[in-house]
């Protein structure tokens, strides 16, 4: 039978992992960390969003800082499975890339491990500790400490991540909307996997429960791989727009992204200027959705701004 967007294969119960403890989601505030944290409390799992300030939603809370280990040590007790959603895209301050992907990976993963729980690590496609990138370099190196602290620990990889709310398709068409001419990366040939943001949800629930994933790396890409450019096109055909694309190097785009670190809200960060450099899609031979059980989403209008109902795990 074919699964519908999000579904999940059933899990035999003699592999289910959380029957006995809770899920403790840090980040369970964000853009993915919301929908594990919806996905977990329709299953009735007991689900706690761990964060440094307390969300503006219903639902278990607990104050939680990756810095700080004491902190997480209280955050994981009792839980079964610990999710690390937190992401960093502007430095400031003490709150560092290397502070945030690698220490603090590195401090929720040995918590984890001396709790006894399942670690689900979120980490991003393009991940290399070899990059020339501060960001993109955290990343990797992020994986690098969470593998020696807990080599059984799952790494999710997703793809650039879509659905309503999100920080990409939504700043395309509010662009397309506003202005007669877009800057491309480069030429606008950079290719990328969009992936639905219930997808990699529905994913990390599946990870979690199956004993099979232990120490596995996964990378989460949609059904399509698109040119940035032709990205652009869809989502300005969506708001009936027709901006002209025009070419922009990507020193140039360096540039603007060293100097919009200056702004509140930067509208463009180092980070992504270094993840447009190269090809934003799944390996040839890494596990995916696929072996997950999840149907993946093709990019439409309704997916992208749309309340697409999520099927229940």
């Amino acid at each position: 039978m074919a699964l519908q967007r999000g579904a999940v294969c059933p899990v035999p119960q003699e592999e289910q992992t959380m029957a006995d403890g809770r899920a403790v989601v840090f980040g369970g505030t964000g853009f993915l960390g919301r929908r594990i944290m919806a996905r977990l409390e329709r299953m009735g799992i007991a689900a706690v969003a761990a964060s440094r300030h307390r969300p503006n939603r219903d639902g278990e809370h607990v104050a939680a800082d990756v810095t700080d280990p004491a902190s997480i040590e209280r955050a994981v007790v009792g839980a079964a499975v610990v999710v690390n959603c937190v992401s960093l895209y502007v430095e400031a301050g003490d709150a560092t890339f290397k502070a945030i992907h690698v220490g603090g990976a590195c401090n929720l993963a040995r918590a984890t491990a001396r709790s006894n729980a399942r670690l689900i690590h979120i980490s991003g496609i393009g991940a290399d500790q070899s990059s020339a990138s501060p960001y993109v370099r955290a990343r990797g190196e992020g994986e690098v400490a969470v593998r020696e602290a807990m080599p059984e620990a799952v790494i999710v990889r997703p793809s650039i991540m879509f659905g309503p709310g999100d920080a990409f398709v939504s700043t395309i068409a509010r662009l397309s909307r506003s202005l007669p001419v877009l800057p491309l990366f480069g030429t606008g040939a950079t290719r990328m996997q969009p992936v639905h943001v219930e997808d990699v949800a529905a994913g990390v629930l599946v990870a979690m429960e199956r004993a099979e994933a232990t120490g596995v790396t996964f990378e989460l890409g949609g059904p399509e791989i698109m040119t940035y450019r032709e990205v652009i096109r869809r989502v300005a055909g969506w708001c009936e727009a027709r901006p002209l694309l025009v070419p922009f190097p990507l020193f140039g785009w360096r540039l603007l992204a060293g100097a919009a670190r200056l702004w509140p809200t930067p509208p463009i960060t180092e980070g992504q200027v270094a993840l447009m450099r190269h090809d934003n899609v799944v390996s040839g031979d890494a596990a995916g959705l696929v072996d997950l059980g999840v149907t993946a989403t093709v990019m439409t209008r309704e997916a992208a701004f749309g309340e697409v109902p999520a099927a229940s795990p």
